[in-house]
């Protein structure tokens, strides 16, 4: 939000005390008149003093850290006078964060640290601390063969990150289901885009920006995505994929053996599986993310960090403005700043002990005016 100040309504809570500006307004006439005097005995000893090379004076000499102190002084007078004037606020747009995670079996594997769907989480939880909460909102659908929407558009981090809290370990896809060894990446996009609407019928359009970011190792997927990110396209929602997962890959756990009591008998175990391997699906990734208008990203090829800050600025590149807001605010921590900023700015020109000495007291005094206005 980019503030504009209103100087016509600079109003003070205090004004009784803005009789004290008359002592810093009395040091500057002296201050002026030391001044000129000093560049009236720099005119006549140059008039009267002969060398053979010419002498240089500096122009204001030691003067400019009292000006420094007084001017510091004027400030901080203001600074306990409490000032306040309306403020006019731009207010930009967020963005709307829509998280597709798969959940399929393929995240099982143990190809990245811990496994591919501890890896997406430690990278969602980031993606949620990279969002400023004001404005932004995010949403959750995991997706398998099916999709299971978790999380609606919300601004409440405590929602997100409770869930996240739930999810952090295995997904909710349970490894001897059927539906759980696909990843209809489709099915994802469509849910997303029924998040969206879901959230349009309830509260109307929104300005943010909105992004769809699949997390995917993109292994064995169906359905038609081209349909469903044509339709994520027309509504102007670009989509970002990251990839989790190696190349190498690695072998999907054996999921626990079911009964099988047709052609064995009752309570005999099923015969095992065979071994399944999943290596991370890259080309079919970047396919996704080019053919939805975004870029394509993969865990430990870069920082987790970087990339969810790319994600984010490139969304609120594109977000709007939510108006103009009116509000009365204070000013006075702008003048103790400016107080402080003086001090040390008078700092630079002390030529003597005694300087310092005053300008150390200037910095107590200011410390002990801001303590008592901001306690």
């Amino acid at each position: 939000m980019l503030p504009f100040i209103d100087i016509e309504s600079l109003r003070f809570e205090l004004p009784e005390l803005l009789w004290l500006l008359a002592v810093p307004v009395g040091l500057l006439a002296f201050w002026v008149w030391q001044l000129a005097r000093r560049r009236a005995d720099v005119r006549r000893l140059t008039r009267h003093r002969k060398l053979p090379l010419r002498e240089r004076f500096q122009y204001f000499g030691g003067l400019l850290f009292w000006l420094c102190v007084i001017l510091a002084m004027a400030s901080a007078i203001v600074a306990i006078a409490r000032p306040y004037a309306r403020v006019t606020l731009l207010r930009t747009a967020g963005v709307d964060l829509v998280i597709l995670q798969d959940g399929s079996a393929s995240m099982h594997v143990r190809d990245v640290t811990g496994d591919r769907w501890q890896r997406s989480m430690r990278f969602v939880r980031l993606l949620g601390d990279a969002l400023s909460w004001q404005e932004d909102r995010v949403a959750l659908a995991l997706f398998a063969h099916l999709a299971a929407p978790q999380i609606r558009l919300t601004k409440d981090p405590n929602t997100f990150f409770f869930f996240l809290d739930h999810l952090d370990t295995t997904p909710p896809f349970r490894l001897e289901e059927d539906t759980t060894w696909d990843t209809n990446i489709e099915s994802g996009i469509h849910w997303g885009l029924r998040l969206i609407e879901k959230d349009e019928e309830l509260h109307g359009p929104s300005a943010n920006a909105k992004v769809f970011v699949l997390v995917s190792d993109g292994q064995a997927w169906s359905g038609e995505v081209k349909e469903s990110l044509a339709e994520a396209k027309q509504r102007g929602i670009p989509m970002y994929v990251v990839g989790v997962g190696t190349t190498a890959g690695g072998l999907i756990p054996e999921p626990p053996r079911r009964d099988v009591t047709a052609a064995t008998g009752p309570g005999a175990p099923s015969p095992p599986l065979p071994p399944v391997h999943s290596a991370l699906d890259r080309s079919s990734l970047n396919v996704i993310a080019t053919a939805g208008g975004g870029y394509y990203f993969e865990l430990d090829r870069e920082p987790d960090r970087a990339i969810a800050s790319t994600i984010i600025n490139a969304a609120r590149q594109r977000a709007g403005t939510r108006g103009v807001e009116e509000r009365n605010e204070e000013l006075y921590w702008r003048f103790l700043v400016v107080s402080a900023a003086l001090l040390l700015v008078g700092i630079l020109f002390v030529r003597e002990s005694a300087e310092l000495w005053i300008q150390m007291v200037g910095a107590a005094v200011v410390l002990v005016i801001v303590w008592n206005v901001i306690r």
